[in-house]
């Protein structure tokens, strides 16, 4: 549901990739986006809005709707199709608020539903080296994790959804790429206790926050420093994550959504692989050694949403994790709004 990035991109490929899921219907209300998916999906269905998808679910043999629609549809979406009877995936950030967020959770167990949140970037092959270092323990206890997604864009999007000042659009660069940095520090470290933070806005007239920073203090006694900008002029590293024993640094992304936006598909040997000159170092002091970057991939969310559906696995990313991370997001605009470290 959406064929817009989301929809097009991160979702569609790796349906299409996975053995054990097909992809039925794409319902989305923009002429332009229509052509586009039949010229993409030859024999996928088209359906033009959400009204007219409930009545063809049983004839096109649906058992899961996508929510990769705007972040204001994705909990009254969520909440039709679970009312339809069908398992639902939610795009992230899963909701405008936790409250929403919860309020789908408890609705799909409720009725014995499905559900799961796309937290792709659990399947960035950096995020799988550190996990590696981590679990392994290569770098001993972890002190501090810090987590970037910083990009150089200083010219509003003066049309879309992501710059609007309305709650509900949960706009800003902290629910965006934030969500997935958030996920990420509590998929490591666990949840965090409490939260500081500072959301700007840079750009001339902007109305959400395009430059922010989170600071996150877990139970165990690590740190988790998270920045998400659209200003960087010169970002920082992907990850550095510093241990009692040694430090792993990264730079650069993970290839795949620069590969998929290039229109590649994730079939094949050498997807989400990253050449040696661009792996991150492990070390301390002035030692440090190359480590091989796990190969990336999101196509294994959509390998435990089959697992899930077809064998009763649990779901690839709980929705309980998916409402913790809103909860966080929560916190940290009251923490800015405040000047102040807050509870979360």
């Amino acid at each position: 549901m959406g064929y817009g990035l989301a929809g097009r991109v991160f979702h569609a490929p790796f349906i299409e990739a996975v053995p054990g899921i097909e992809l039925a219907a794409i319902v989305t209300t923009d002429a332009g986006r229509q052509a586009d998916a039949r010229a993409a999906h030859p024999g996928v269905v088209i359906v033009e809005g959400t009204a007219a998808l409930w009545p063809a679910v049983a004839d096109l043999g649906i058992d899961l709707v996508v929510v990769a629609a705007p972040n204001r549809a994705h909990a009254p979406v969520a909440l039709a199709a679970l009312g339809a009877g069908l398992g639902v995936v939610v795009d992230k950030p899963f909701a405008a608020t936790a409250a929403d967020g919860a309020r789908v959770a408890a609705e799909a167990a409720g009725r014995g539903l499905f559900l799961s949140v796309f937290h792709n970037r659990r399947w960035d092959g950096d995020f799988l080296t550190v996990r590696r270092l981590v679990e392994s323990g290569s770098l001993g206890d972890v002190w501090r994790f810090e987590s970037r997604y910083e990009r150089w864009r200083p010219d509003r999007t003066l049309d879309s959804w992501k710059e609007r000042a309305d709650p509900q659009d949960a706009g800003g660069i902290l629910a965006d790429l934030g969500s997935h940095l958030i996920d990420q520090a509590i998929v490591l470290l666990g949840r965090p206790v409490s939260v500081d933070a500072e959301l700007c806005r840079r750009r001339p007239g902007a109305l959400v926050d395009d430059d922010s920073f989170v600071a996150l203090n877990h139970a165990g006694g690590a740190t988790s420093h998270l920045w998400a900008s659209s200003t960087a002029s010169r970002p920082g590293p992907r990850f550095r994550v510093l241990g009692s024993r040694a430090g792993y640094v990264a730079w650069g992304m993970d290839p795949q959504e620069r590969d998929l936006r290039a229109g590649l598909l994730p079939r094949g040997a050498g997807w989400g692989e990253v050449p040696e000159p661009a792996w991150g170092t492990v070390g301390a002091g002035d030692a440090a050694t190359p480590v091989p970057t796990e190969p990336g991939d999101y196509g294994r969310f959509y390998e435990g949403v089959v697992a899930a559906l077809r064998h009763g696995a649990s779901p690839p990313v709980d929705p309980a994790d998916a409402v913790a991370t809103l909860e966080v997001i929560d916190a940290a605009r009251r923490s800015a709004a405040l000047g102040r470290r807050v509870a979360v």
